[in-house]
């Protein structure tokens, strides 16, 4: 016997109008590992999750994750919304008759740690939207090659403290800019945010934007390219229009809208989650660092050199642990993954378990750039300045040196760019 439908636990998230869950019922299917639990939702729509306790204690989330129905998703209130638990391919060995569901439902402004994009049916008229609690609860596993292919995975940042933290490097490290790009400044982030787990891949790109633009790399051994993560793809492509290569008007930072034909448009359009974007400059940087202050997010505090630095070479793809030939020569455009662009999650992940935030390729970022005045803007939720002509782009690439692959490292481009095999971006959705 595995599960009674006795006293079950049950859990809300607090806030104003917070959803209510109740009523939970729980029984094992006859002669089945099976498991059917019934609950009703009031109050409003919620982000809904499942965990299962015995003898009062959480078994671990990775032994949850085959289940099916009213459950980490958005789930609109009603009675009887039903989940099924299939104990025996999570669960196998052990038997208990003290099981009990502990059913959470989470405010959709407060949802849980990670989201996942569904983009496997690229031809459907929407993509549907996941959640989980934790890393461990990710059916698969992140690092299962789904993940960098089929699906798109998120992680739940949140705003930072009272104290804020610096973006920008103190004036001894190593390789930093000359021009000021990089003078620190205390910033502050009021909202808290999601960000991809990975470098939007080829595949994945390809699965929104194939109509538009199905491959756009310049490393093209198609044996390696799923996994890869997407390069000439321009600013203008991902979030404004994408078949002209241009901008929409007006655009941000003046308003958050996207054109429809454009990655985030389609995305925004199958998801109806209007808060998908690419990060801010502060974002990307306050992801990045994970709490560090140093050159790098390992917490190393100086690169050993501009050129090379063995720590880096752990942590993502550069110049000198295969990005170039010797470091310098230009990789063919038929090579393997073993030069230029790497797989996404080939290194080591920061503390928040972010991949390839060193490294790999460029990442664009919302802000504009002036190249007259390259100061950092700090404060409070910054925006960066109005120019159209050139966009940050971050975290160095598999092409560059040490020195181009620092947390502080702010770089820029045409918003038009799309040429050099180095520049992608990872997906990021504000909260509200």
């Amino acid at each position: 016997m595995l599960a009674t439908g006795a006293a079950l636990l049950t859990a809300c998230a607090a806030f104003a109008t917070a959803p209510v869950v109740s009523n939970v019922r729980m029984a094992q299917r006859a002669n089945s590992r099976m498991v059917d639990i019934l609950y009703d939702l009031d109050g409003e729509a919620a982000i809904v999750t499942l965990g299962i306790e015995t003898n009062g204690v959480p078994i671990p989330d990775s032994a949850v994750t085959h289940i099916y129905g009213d459950v980490c998703r958005v789930v609109q209130t009603g009675a009887n919304r039903s989940i099924v638990w299939n104990a025996g391919a999570d669960w196998p060995e052990n038997q208990t008759a003290q099981a009990k569901a502990r059913i959470t439902a989470w405010s959709t402004n407060a949802p849980p740690q990670y989201m996942v994009i569904d983009l496997e049916n690229k031809s459907a008229s929407s993509y549907p939207v996941f959640y989980y609690p934790s890393e461990a609860a990710i059916p698969g596993g992140i690092t299962n090659s789904i993940y960098k292919t089929y699906r798109l995975a998120m992680r739940y940042i949140p705003p930072t403290s009272g104290v804020g933290f610096y973006m920008g490097s103190p004036v001894e490290e190593l390789g930093r800019n000359s021009t000021g790009r990089e003078n620190q400044k205390l910033t502050y982030l009021t909202k808290g945010f999601y960000i991809g787990v990975y470098e939007v891949t080829q595949q994945q790109w390809y699965q929104v934007m194939s109509e538009v633009q199905a491959w756009p790399s310049k490393w093209s051994n198609v044996d390696y390219r799923t996994t890869r993560p997407v390069e000439q793809v321009s600013y203008f492509r991902i979030r404004e229009n994408a078949l002209s290569n241009t901008a929409i008007t007006p655009h941000w930072p003046a308003t958050n809208s996207v054109g429809s034909s454009s990655f985030m448009g389609k995305l925004r359009a199958k998801t109806g989650i209007e808060g998908l974007d690419l990060p801010t400059d502060a974002q990307w940087e306050y992801a990045c660092r994970a709490g560090t202050s140093g050159a790098l997010h390992d917490g190393t505090v100086n690169i050993a050199s501009e050129t090379i630095d063995a720590s880096l070479a752990q942590l993502g793809r550069y110049a000198y642990n295969g990005g170039r030939l010797n470091g310098t020569g230009t990789p063919a455009v038929t090579c393997t993954t073993s030069n230029a662009t790497a797989e996404v999650g080939s290194y080591l992940p920061n503390a928040w378990g972010l991949y390839d935030m060193h490294g790999n390729v460029f990442e664009w970022c919302l802000d504009g750039f002036d190249t007259t005045n390259p100061q950092l803007p700090g404060g409070t939720d910054p925006v960066g300045v109005t120019v159209d002509t050139a966009r940050i782009r971050r975290s160095g690439s598999c092409l560059h040196p040490a020195k181009d692959n620092r947390s502080a490292l702010r770089s820029y481009g045409g918003p038009h760019y799309e040429t050099e095999g180095d520049t992608g971006f990872r997906l990021t959705r504000t909260l509200p």
